[in-house]
């Protein structure tokens, strides 16, 4: 199937199971070109997620002023100055030294998802579920930032009961926050699923799904 093929039913999978408002879809350019990265966006995809600034700049330099780039892996503190006057968003944010750097470099609100690790796997990164209340009430001294939403990653498994649970509790969370009235933390948003479960991931309240293999192999 061509990248246009691949587009379509990604986009005709989502729409069969929104269960409101469609998500935004995220293509993951990170392990490909500029030029399959222009061809993704030709057929409409204006939303692009990079897991490491070189590639990330890259990108910007070569694609529309209107394209929008997404910060979607683990972003090391002395890297955040490279990126983050091009990016609509960071879904990494998993530590105060982070949070900090962010504030500091920023001329403007940096919209930010904060990485909660709801599978309790050694392998992800993230916080703990009962540390995402008391990091985002510390984040408030950080006035560049503004935590819009939360975000997961699933384990790699086929049984629908796992990764249910796994979108759950972060719905469950982002419900928590929400329901404080932060100024600084609206979080309305949910930042999970990805090519092997976004249709799960939508039907449990995602906002924004990042998928790549799906879309460019």
């Amino acid at each position: 199937m061509s990248i246009s093929d691949n587009v379509k039913q990604v986009q005709s999978i989502i729409s069969a199971h929104v269960q409101g408002v469609e998500p935004t879809l995220i293509a993951v350019t990170k392990s490909v070109g500029v030029d399959v990265t222009n061809t993704l966006y030709e057929e409409g995809i204006r939303d692009f997620g990079e897991n490491r600034p070189e590639s990330l700049l890259e990108k910007v330099e070569n694609l529309p002023k209107d394209a929008r780039f997404h910060f979607i892996g683990t972003l090391q503190t002395r890297k955040v100055r490279q990126i983050i006057d091009h990016v609509a968003a960071i879904h990494s944010l998993d530590r105060l030294s982070l949070a900090s750097e962010i504030d500091k470099r920023a001329n403007r609100t940096i919209d930010c998802f904060v990485q909660v690790n709801t599978s309790g796997e050694d392998s992800k990164h993230g916080l703990e579920i009962e540390e995402v209340m008391p990091f985002i009430e510390n984040c408030k001294q950080y006035p560049h930032i503004r935590i819009i939403g939360l975000m997961t990653m699933a384990p790699f498994t086929e049984e629908e009961t796992i990764l249910r649970e796994t979108f759950r509790r972060l719905r469950h969370v982002r419900d928590e926050v929400t329901a404080k009235g932060y100024d600084h933390a609206p979080c309305t948003e949910l930042s999970m699923g990805m090519s092997n479960d976004y249709p799960i991931a939508i039907e449990e309240g995602a906002s924004f799904v990042r998928i790549g293999t799906v879309l460019v192999q």
